[in-house]
């Protein structure tokens, strides 16, 4: 008879993740059961084989055994976004819509040390806290007056959704330098890359987290990490790249905040042709082939049988990956912090800046907060200006999130399904929502095959939803 099938975890309170990671490399060359491999190992050992085989001989994949959960805390939301840049991890982060942020905590930067701009940096900071504490409660009796208690709603339950969208339109203000806290999970190899990557950063904090996690780590999986270091390639791309951007002649297109730059006009065909050649013996020219010569009644036959059924737990096939667009997207640094978190799409954000304006939320205005409001982001303005020209890294830590950003992004029907169906929920913030249906709105022009399984509802009219939650954008 054959063995019986057997399931069963390894613990992570007896075995060290670098002795997990050679207790699952072994197995490729080993006839014994993970328990025993895993019973005649020791940290040494597995030093030792983590040594040899991942650090000498290249076979990094070892590595991805090897899990941390990483607490960080007190770190600005500027340094997350390089924490949170990396593919291949699990984060989980404070966030602005369900807490009300203490006006004590706020980084200070090295790089304004002992300089006069360190004040004016300061200032700005206190002035975007005070601003934000004084507006909470006045922006809940808004919310109040203006969002009325429905008949069958609680009390308790229309208290949050009052305090909610207060706090939703309150983080416009909090600066990139507000500290936050994020937990992480990742292995050994996705780790030794993002190390890597902050020690090359332009940012003391960056580079200063980035050491203090690889000491941390270290004491875990120090074979596995030994060797992460600032990449010179990567530091020699920032310095060229940041010369040249003064050459380039400065012609600025605000026509459209959301651009359609590139997107596979027969990605439809391509992505039902992948499909075919999955189910077929065929090769995928002619599968192509037979797909585009269909009547569209049946490419919308199957379009259905690929999307219709799905439940709103449920996830896509990966062929919908062979279609893609690449968008250039104008959108305000709290949505943009929403945004990020869809990272298997790929992201190029510009440094938070002054460039692109900022917005204004309705409910500011009908709050009468709006003078102060654009008066405060004036002021703002004028001293990043300062700060910019002795540092200009640096000086985006003191742009609250009402700042615009500008991104480059790339995403397929599939990263695109996921990001419409859950950003354009009813709970998800008005300015994630606007995004979400302004790329729905393109899907429909440039891929109508798929477009209607892609949950469009009255939520989803980013217009609608432009002119109900802001005054300016």
């Amino acid at each position: 008879m054959p063995p019986k099938r057997q399931v069963y975890l390894l613990d992570p309170q007896r075995l060290s993740p670098e002795t997990i990671a050679v207790t699952f490399a072994k197995t490729s060359r080993s006839p014994q059961s993970f328990g025993e491999i895993a019973a005649q190992l020791s940290d040494e050992k597995s030093a030792d084989f983590n040594e040899k085989w991942v650090v000498g001989y290249g076979h990094a994949s070892v590595a991805e055994h090897a899990v941390l959960h990483i607490a960080i805390e007190n770190v600005s939301r500027l340094a997350v976004e390089t924490l949170e840049s990396n593919r291949l991890a699990s984060y989980t982060e404070k966030s602005s819509r369900y807490q009300v942020w203490s006006n004590k905590n706020f980084f200070n930067p090295p790089e304004f040390a002992e300089h006069s701009v360190q004040a004016l940096y300061l200032q700005a900071c206190e002035m975007l806290f005070e601003a934000y504490e004084q507006a909470l409660p006045l922006l809940e009796l808004t919310a109040k007056s203006e969002k009325p208690r429905l008949r069958e709603e609680s009390e308790s339950a229309y208290q949050h959704r009052t305090h909610s969208l207060a706090l939703d339109v309150c983080r416009y203000y909090l600066p990139a330098s507000a500290l936050a806290n994020v937990g992480i999970t990742i292995n050994a190899r996705e780790l030794e890359h993002a190390i890597s990557k902050m020690l090359s950063h332009p940012l003391c904090e960056v580079r200063d987290l980035g050491s203090e996690i690889k000491n941390i780590a270290c004491d875990k999986v120090p074979t596995l990490l030994k060797y992460a270091a600032e990449i010179p390639s990567l530091v020699n791309s920032f310095n060229n790249f940041s010369i040249m951007k003064s050459e380039v002649v400065n012609s600025p297109d605000h026509s459209d905040w959301c651009r359609i730059i590139a997107y596979d006009a027969d990605g439809e065909n391509r992505i039902l042709a992948a499909l075919l050649f999955r189910h077929s013996h065929h090769d995928y020219s002619t599968c192509l082939k037979s797909v585009t010569n269909l009547p569209e009644t049946r490419r919308k036959e199957l379009a259905q049988s690929l999307l219709g059924k799905l439940g709103p737990h449920d996830i896509p096939l990966r062929e919908l990956e062979y279609a893609s667009l690449l968008i250039d997207l104008v959108l305000d640094q709290g949505a943009f912090g929403e945004l990020k978190r869809h990272r298997m799409m790929t992201f190029t954000p510009q440094a938070l800046s002054i460039n692109e304006g900022y917005v204004i939320p309705r409910l500011i205005t009908a709050a009468g907060l709006e003078k102060k409001y654009c008066e405060l982001m004036g002021r703002i303005f004028h001293i990043y200006q300062e700060l910019n020209n002795f540092n200009s890294d640096a000086a985006s830590y003191i742009l609250p999130n009402a700042f615009n950003r500008r991104v480059l992004m790339g995403l397929n029907i599939r990263s695109a399904y996921h990001l419409v169906r859950l950003r354009s929920s009813p709970q998800a913030h008005f300015a994630m929502r606007r995004v979400a249906g302004r790329i729905l709105e393109e899907i429909q022009k440039l891929f109508p095959l798929f477009a209607p399984y892609f949950g469009v509802t009255a939520e989803s009219n980013w217009r609608e939803i432009e002119r109900t939650y802001f005054t300016q954008v």
